[in-house]
């Protein structure tokens, strides 16, 4: 069994091809894609965050709106630039998001990708210390908000309060039970995934990641996964964790599948620098008659791994075309694979 959910980057953009064409078009159908897809039974809901682009960005009024509209489906990110969070007013936003959708949160978190603008944290008011980098910067914030969800007192009371304080320190408010275990990282490398194993972090591995080792991006995303295995297994945390893959996968059912995605020039892996430092590795996408699809996914050695797959999705051509999307992965995919 694996769980199954779709990934979305809420891209916006006014040309008249597209179907959505401002900030609202996009939020607005992310609610409806979430309630479609756990109609089909789909495990998760999960939303990308970038900053300065026309995609979406801020995501807990997002994800309080989602949670409020459906009842079982998991409602996620992947991921959060921590570079440009504030760890306790992200960990109230996360409890109240987490208490509106009943405890079913999985935050995705992460240092961050390329950007629109340079250094775009320095614009919320962010920088880091004296020797070290902006990545520093982004672990460290993570690391404060891990703390924070423990739930546990941190703040001297004030001996003449508004309102009366329970006794001791005071903790942030909400506070949700457990989300604290539903937290994961982005991990772009080996090591990241390891130092999130040792937080007793879940693990997102997505389509892009240091290219370490000059083999194919699937073969080496499972060696990424199995290290983190090894090293969250070495840490010797009382719980399973968890593991998600993203891909891009459409299986081609009817003529506009083929007309979208049956161009057939997707199917390598891609090699590129996200920095002047960093060469990356991007993973193939997957596109074809579900018989010979489900001959390509069991090749793929890190969907093998992973316990969650989530599915990128196209939001640009509507909620109903990415309905589909996902219903025919679910229909035609899933149970040949023993995924379902």
């Amino acid at each position: 069994m694996k769980k199954i959910g779709f990934l979305s980057f809420g891209h916006w953009t006014p040309s008249p091809q597209s179907q959505t064409r401002s900030a609202g078009d996009t939020l607005l159908q992310s609610i409806d894609l979430a309630v479609a897809a756990e109609e089909l039974g789909a495990d998760g809901a999960y939303f990308r965050v970038h900053h300065f682009a026309r995609q979406l960005a801020s995501p807990f009024p997002l994800l309080a709106a989602v949670g409020a509209r459906t009842s079982r489906i998991e409602i996620g990110t992947a991921v959060i630039d921590m570079r440009y969070e504030n760890p306790l007013y992200m960990a109230e936003d996360a409890g109240s998001a987490d208490l509106i959708a009943r405890g079913r949160l999985q935050l995705g978190i992460s240092r961050g990708s390329p950007e629109q603008v340079i250094d775009g944290w320095r614009y919320f008011g962010y920088n880091p210390p004296e020797g070290q980098s902006d990545a520093d910067m982004g672990r460290r914030h993570a690391e404060v908000f891990l703390e924070i969800l423990k739930g546990e007192g941190f703040a001297e009371p004030n001996p003449r309060p508004m309102f009366p304080n329970p006794p001791g320190l005071l903790r942030l408010e909400p506070h949700s039970a457990g989300l604290r275990e539903r937290i994961w990282w982005g991990a772009g490398s080996n090591a990241t995934a390891v130092w999130a194993a040792k937080l007793g972090m879940n693990l997102q591995s997505s389509t892009l990641k240091d290219d370490e080792t000059g083999e194919a991006f699937h073969i080496q995303q499972a060696k990424q996964i199995r290290a983190y295995r090894e090293a969250w297994k070495e840490a010797g945390h009382q719980r399973e964790p968890r593991v998600s893959v993203s891909r891009s996968i459409f299986a081609l059912v009817n003529d506009r599948d083929r007309s979208y995605f049956g161009y057939g020039n997707e199917g390598q892996d891609k090699i590129g620098f996200i920095d002047e430092n960093t060469r990356a590795i991007f993973g193939r996408s997957y596109a074809a008659e579900p018989d010979a699809l489900i001959e390509e996914l069991k090749k793929d050695e890190a969907i093998a791994e992973a316990d969650t797959l989530l599915l990128t999705v196209p939001n640009q051509l509507g909620v109903e075309y990415n309905a589909h999307v996902i219903e025919s992965i679910m229909k035609y995919i899933a149970p040949a694979l023993g995924w379902r």
